[in-house]
């Protein structure tokens, strides 16, 4: 049976789960990081260095790094319904989940810890200012690419469209002036209809 490490309300751990839920696998989640700890304790450590969460056991197998994980998870335990069958689009898949991790998260993050995680007397309006006009230009890329097709790989959901969902999910709920991004939403609101999406992600508090 799979066993991933890491809370739920951790971004990185969402995009794990909302691909087990997509999958339908049997698995076990144990909390770890954030206000449980554990995740620099030498028996973790011996498992992902890093420190970080999550990190994913596959029998003898263990995986850190949650777009590297929501791939294997995708190829091993699928391959369909999220990793597409054809190359380009496992292409096109990719470069929007590296996509997230090198433009979208540097952009809102600072926005999340601003106005989530830190207390309204010691918020630094310049920096959250900063994040949203990043915010906004990096969503309006991906705006621009809905355009041309339904989901970022293509017609099809797949795993491409996990990561950045989720960065999607705290841009159009923490930026609200922001100029129309009709593309963007259309897609949000077919995935905001997605059942994993629902249980791993939507109904979590961003905390």
């Amino acid at each position: 049976m799979l066993k991933i490490w890491g809370r739920t309300t951790s971004s990185n751990v969402q995009k794990v789960m909302w691909a087990i839920g997509e999958l339908g696998l049997e698995h076990e989640r144990a909390d770890l990081g954030g206000p449980f700890g554990g995740n620099k304790e030498p028996d973790y450590l011996a498992l992902n260095p890093n420190g970080l969460i999550p990190t994913l056991q596959d029998g003898n197998f263990v995986l850190w790094e949650s777009n590297a994980i929501v791939r294997y998870l995708a190829e091993v335990h699928g391959p369909e319904p999220l990793q597409p069958a054809d190359p380009r689009s496992r292409a096109l898949a990719g470069q929007w989940m590296d996509w997230q991790l090198t433009v979208a998260a540097p952009a809102i993050i600072p926005v999340f810890w601003q106005l989530v995680r830190t207390a309204p007397d010691k918020r630094d309006e310049a920096a959250i200012a900063t994040g949203k006009e990043k915010s906004i230009a990096a969503f309006g890329i991906l705006d621009a690419a809905l355009a041309k097709s339904a989901y970022l790989a293509g017609d099809t959901f797949s795993y491409g469209d996990i990561p950045v969902a989720i960065m999607a999910r705290r841009f159009l709920e923490l930026v609200t002036e922001r100029p129309s991004m009709s593309n963007l939403e259309r897609w949000y609101a077919a995935v905001d209809l997605r059942p994993a999406f629902q249980q791993h992600v939507a109904s979590i508090p961003m905390v």
